[in-house]
């Protein structure tokens, strides 16, 4: 019998959307709809966050919110962040379909965690109308979690615990420490350090490193270990009491810590 009764997974950059390429470059072109240029590093700074709260964090960059008031002649407000979020949501749910493919591995882990008599939750930065258009490519491919919270399902999103205390519901699991929560994001980690939970921080496939597989590829491994430190930095600033590489290393790191008891 495990010592984890649940294992609850971010989307993007962990279980599918390898590099998490789907919500950064509508980031840009919903800016661009405003008149305001942003780079490909703005728009993955605040990565993980509910959307609404990703476009706030946006525009509170100096450089952003300086070209904001050049054009509109104040700084930006929450009704200007409603209306970049307006335009985002709607651009988003068109593309992110087609960033769905699961991560290398996924499966694998998936089949080892049911095999123990785990549930599977996920909470995720995305909103319930972008997430309809990802379930049934995911559902396609293999992958059907047990619940789904979203952004928008609660009154406040990451940092904080309150997904996680849906999962707890929803999967009928506790203590928070039988769950590990599983993110390539700060965010999405705080929100499992908030709940009490176990977390391990994903570094290659998600935000921080935002490269393909191919692209990982065809780096050397120096250039790896630059991206895992650099990352993992991160992760771990966040709380991640563990760091691994993709969501494919994770049964190993379950059996580890099994182990180690």
């Amino acid at each position: 019998m495990s010592r984890f009764k649940a294992v609850v997974f971010d989307w993007a950059g962990t279980m599918v959307d390898f590099g998490s390429f789907a919500p950064m470059g509508v980031f840009v072109k919903a800016f661009e709809q405003f008149g305001i240029p942003v780079t490909i590093a703005q728009a993955r700074a605040p990565m993980g966050a509910a959307k609404w709260d990703h476009i706030r964090a946006m525009m509170d960059m100096p450089e952003i919110a300086a070209a904001w008031a050049e054009k509109y002649g104040a700084a930006p407000t929450d009704a200007d962040v409603d209306r970049v979020y307006a335009v985002f949501v709607p651009m988003n749910e068109e593309v992110v379909a087609e960033y769905a493919d699961l991560v290398p591995g996924a499966l694998e882990t998936l089949a080892y965690l049911r095999g123990r008599g785990m549930k599977i939750g996920s909470t995720t930065g995305y909103t319930r109308s972008i997430m309809e258009r990802v379930l049934p490519v995911a559902a396609e491919q293999g992958y059907a979690p047990d619940n789904l919270v979203c952004s928008d399902d609660l009154p406040e999103g990451r940092p904080g615990p309150l997904g996680m205390y849906q999962c707890f519901v929803d999967l009928a699991v506790y203590p928070p420490e039988a769950v590990i929560k599983v993110d390539d994001t700060a965010p999405g980690i705080a929100e499992g350090v908030a709940a009490g939970c176990v977390t391990v921080g994903l570094t290659l496939s998600g935000n921080h490193v935002g490269k393909t597989p191919e692209e990982l590829a065809a780096c050397s491994e120096a250039e790896l270990q630059g991206f895992r430190e650099s990352a993992g930095a991160a992760l771990r600033a966040a709380g991640a009491d563990y760091v691994i590489d993709t969501v494919a290393e994770l049964p190993a790191l379950i059996e580890g810590l099994e182990a180690a008891e």
